[in-house]
């Protein structure tokens, strides 16, 4: 990884900082509006917005990054990023924060497009999928790491925007001080929705189930910390321990999926999830709450990718670009769903009220997923794909996959 990592310092160390800057933003607007007393339901359309300005953003801005070239495109979006993070300090919340999270979300969807291309052109065909690790490792102990900003500064309203525009406005100077030429965003081939739940669908609906889950808990996760009787200092590292679960779990679970029937891995993970989730509406503050965020984090971040691992199980290798930019785009829609379902839990239950709809959610996926069990056979060990390691942000990175083997056969029988 290492290796992988040194052919592309800039870019790491880029999304390394903004991400430090953009995943202290977003809990900081949750918590904020979650001190000024907000409804639940109307922080949830706060998040959403972020999430939906993410699903529109990697639709439409590909082919402006094309136009004005990935230096001045990440440069442009990311000082808009910077510039909205300013702005929350000046204008009242919480409804002009829809706005706000809406234009964040487009921005962060055009920075995650420059970044992914750019690696996509950089990375060797034998080292995609280390570099790829390199990257969702900067990306998600960015996250992690920004958490840790809430500690600073609470008595001081305005101060806690600024510190989250530092770093953003900060990660466009190894960008601009890049010699790399900037590639040409291939266009997306289209895969239709309704083919991808023909192909398999047990990944489909482990895609938007995960969208919905982790939507739900990126966006109100810090609210229920604080609603539950967690201090400022104790909800960061909640969000943090959460964040680092999920990359601690995926690579375990991915190996697992290689060497057995990768649909019981599936149906295992979303049952880890019913059981995490139902444990953290029941448990109050202390450290088994912290244990349990570490594990529902790796369970959920985990199934994403083990959806697409499964669903490239029943499509042919042409095919698979294609799917995994569509699977992208559902996890996002249901990424967006998500805190609207768990804001209207968290109105009529309570803090609690979180994970009951989330673990409400996995049980659902989970009943869906033995009844696939029974209803297709299972894909044969020898035409069963490598699972890959893969980030939910936009479909540009699905082309970071490994590339198939041309003579790869394609699969047979029925989808599961």
């Amino acid at each position: 990884m290492l290796q992988a990592a040194l052919r592309v310092p800039s870019l790491l160390l880029a999304i390394f900082v903004l991400m430090t800057g953009s995943g202290f933003l977003s809990t900081l607007i949750t918590l904020r509006l979650q001190d000024q007393g907000t409804d639940a339901m109307v922080i949830a359309g706060v998040t959403a917005a972020y999430f939906a300005g993410l699903t529109l953003g990697a639709v439409r801005i590909p082919r402006l990054i094309n136009r004005v070239g990935h230096i001045r495109g990440f440069a442009a979006f990311a000082s808009l990023y910077s510039a909205t993070a300013l702005a929350y300090a000046l204008v009242p919340g919480p409804l002009p924060w829809i706005g706000l999270r809406l234009i964040d979300g487009i921005c962060v969807a055009a920075i995650f497009i420059c970044l992914e291309s750019w690696l996509n052109e950089r990375a060797e065909a034998r080292s995609r999928g280390t570099t790829l690790a390199a990257y969702m490792m900067a990306l998600y102990l960015g996250q992690a790491l920004g958490q840790q900003f809430l500690r600073l500064a609470p008595e001081a309203p305005a101060l806690p925007f600024l510190l989250a525009s530092v770093p953003i406005s900060l990660a466009v100077i190894p960008i601009a001080l890049t010699r790399m030429s900037g590639p040409v965003i291939a266009e997306q081939l289209p895969i239709r929705i309704g083919r991808l739940y023909a192909a398999s669908p047990l990944g489909f609906v482990g895609a938007v189930a995960s969208g919905v889950m982790l939507g739900a808990v990126y966006g109100l996760g810090a609210v229920y910390a604080r609603r539950l009787g967690l201090s400022v200092a104790d909800t960061a590292t909640f969000m943090s321990v959460l964040i680092v679960g999920g990359v601690a779990l995926q690579w375990p679970l991915g190996w697992l999926s290689d060497r057995f029937e990768r649909r019981r891995i599936v149906v295992a993970t979303i049952a880890g999830c019913v059981i995490v989730t139902g444990l953290l509406s029941a448990l109050g503050p202390g450290w088994p709450l912290f244990v349990a965020a570490a594990l529902f984090g790796g369970l959920g971040f985990a199934l994403y990718p083990l959806s697409v691992a499964h669903t490239n199980d029943h499509l042919a290798p042409a095919e698979r670009v294609a799917a995994a930019g569509g699977l992208v785009l559902i996890y996002s829609l249901g990424a967006a769903t998500g805190p609207l379902i768990a804001g209207a839990a968290m109105g009529l239950i309570g803090p609690r009220g979180l994970f009951l709809a989330v673990c409400a959610c996995a049980g659902a996926a989970l009943v869906f997923a033995l009844w696939r069990q029974i209803a297709r056979p299972p894909v044969p060990a020898d035409l069963q794909q490598p699972w890959r390691v893969l980030p939910r942000t936009t479909p540009v990175a699905a082309t970071l996959e490994d590339r198939p083997e041309p003579d790869a056969p394609a699969p047979k029988g029925d989808p599961a």
